[in-house]
């Protein structure tokens, strides 16, 4: 089954693993691999494999300054704030080869130690709240390094069925995994849902798998230390003795390691799933099919210390009155478009911008949401006409809103304010259309790239 990554290639859904390894170890040796780390010597030790399967010597290359300074590029890159320590990127990278210098130095002479991870609680766009840890500027240079030494030797044997957070995969090819296996007759899904994932990661079990492919003493002992990180928060701290750092460069990947025994199984019994970091789907052709394979899964995750969310998780047969949400899309039957979710997140960020009283011009006002249209639109243009018409209504409506109230009147914009301030109006003041954008991209696409026949 063929798909494409986030940048367009096109990629295999191998049966076979070898071949599929094969493929993978060659997208690390052409795009993902960290020249500063990874020579051609330690590419072929990663195809062919090494003695007992196990790599030792990788710490030196963490701690080489030329990889602390590719890493701090990289943090740099992905932005974001001060840690504890207040530090700052612009801060740290004002000195970078003195910094770079003495981290090195500290990495080898084992006087390395992290600084407490600063913890915020920041809003999900569903609602609520959700912790974010921040680590020190500093940290993240070394969880960076660490990353770009170790993330090839695991990376290339996860599962094609993985898609979250890693090189050359993403949301993209993990949605268009799921309308192929739709198309191909599997209407029986299990929506599954891990109860606070990230909070549950047994250390000891996840070290354990570190252990497998990894003997080098210090690498080993930094990631303990990772999981191990005093939490600051507000007044009080606190060392964590299970989960993985949300916020922390690494998480991501000690995630997907975690679960890449769930995985396994899941391959080795011929059952049919999409995996997005802890978000994942099974789908199935039969009912008995997907019972058995949600069986696995909660067998799998009592004996790994983990525990599907009973009302979140969910079996169902996709027809045309009932699907499913993933990543944003809603599934049903042969069709897909933007979850409720996902719309109600795009009213949730653009209000703010579109209040009646916000003493903008209009030009202003367009200019302020169409940055937000265009990301949307972006992500969810592989769906039908019909549905980006409606989001374009509602932002023609709450814009007609914000003019009534100028001339005060009360009330959403309606009726004979249509004529007034007709479509044409919005447009020739620069409004992002999402329809017209669509079809733009529907003329220069026979087929959509990667999910095919649905204009």
């Amino acid at each position: 089954m063929k798909s494409n990554d986030e940048s367009g290639r096109e990629w295999t859904e191998q049966s076979d693993p070898k071949q599929a390894r094969e493929e993978r170890w060659e997208e690390w040796r052409l795009l993902h691999a960290s020249p500063e780390v990874w020579t051609t010597r330690m590419l072929a030790g990663l195809r062919k494999g090494i003695k007992a399967n196990k790599w030792f010597s990788l710490a030196d290359k963490v701690w080489r300054v030329s990889t602390l300074q590719a890493a701090f590029d990289r943090v740099k890159k992905n932005q974001g704030s001060a840690g504890s320590d207040g530090q700052t990127i612009a801060a740290f990278g004002a000195n970078l080869e003195a910094n770079c210098a003495k981290l090195s130095e500290e990495l080898q002479s084992g006087r390395y130690q992290r600084q407490p991870v600063k913890r915020i609680m920041i809003q999900k766009t569903g609602g609520g709240e959700r912790p974010l840890g921040i680590p020190a500027v500093r940290d993240r240079v070394v969880e960076t390094a660490i990353r770009m030494v170790i993330e090839p030797i695991f990376d290339v044997d996860f599962s094609v069925h993985s898609h979250g957070f890693r090189p050359g995969r993403g949301c993209r090819s993990a949605l268009s995994a799921v309308h192929h296996q739709l198309d191909s007759g599997k209407l029986w899904v299990v929506d599954a849902d891990i109860r606070s994932y990230f909070d549950q990661i047994d250390h000891e079990i996840l070290l354990s798998h570190v252990e497998a492919k990894i003997s080098d003493g210090r690498v080993l002992k930094w990631l303990r230390d990772l999981l191990k990180t005093p939490i600051f928060e507000e007044y009080r701290s606190w060392t964590p003795e299970e989960g993985s750092p949300q916020g922390s460069v690494l998480s991501p990947l000690l995630a997907n390691l975690y679960l890449d025994g769930l995985d396994k199984e899941l391959e080795a019994r011929g059952i049919a799933f999409v995996r997005y970091a802890d978000d994942f789907v099974l789908l199935c052709e039969t009912r008995q099919e997907a019972e058995d394979g949600l069986q696995c899964v909660q067998e799998w995750c009592a004996a790994n210390g983990l525990q599907l969310h009973p009302e979140k998780t969910r079996l169902l047969e996709v027809t045309a009155k009932e699907g499913f949400d993933f990543l944003g899309y809603h599934f049903r039957a042969a069709n897909h478009w933007p979850s409720e979710k996902g719309r109600k997140n795009l009213r949730t960020k653009l209000r703010p911008k579109l209040k009646r009283n916000n003493g903008r011009s209009l030009e202003k006002t367009i200019e302020l949401i169409n940055p937000v249209l265009r990301g949307w639109f972006h992500y969810f243009k592989y769906c039908r006409r019909w549905q980006l018409e409606a989001v374009d209504q509602w932002v023609r409506m709450r814009l007609r809103s914000i003019l009534r109230r100028r001339r005060k009147r009360k009330g959403r914009g309606r009726g004979a304010d249509h004529q007034r301030w007709p479509n044409a109006h919005f447009e020739e003041r620069g409004l992002f259309s999402l329809v017209k954008a669509h079809e733009s991209f529907c003329e220069s696409h026979e087929v959509l790239p990667i999910w095919q026949g649905n204009h």
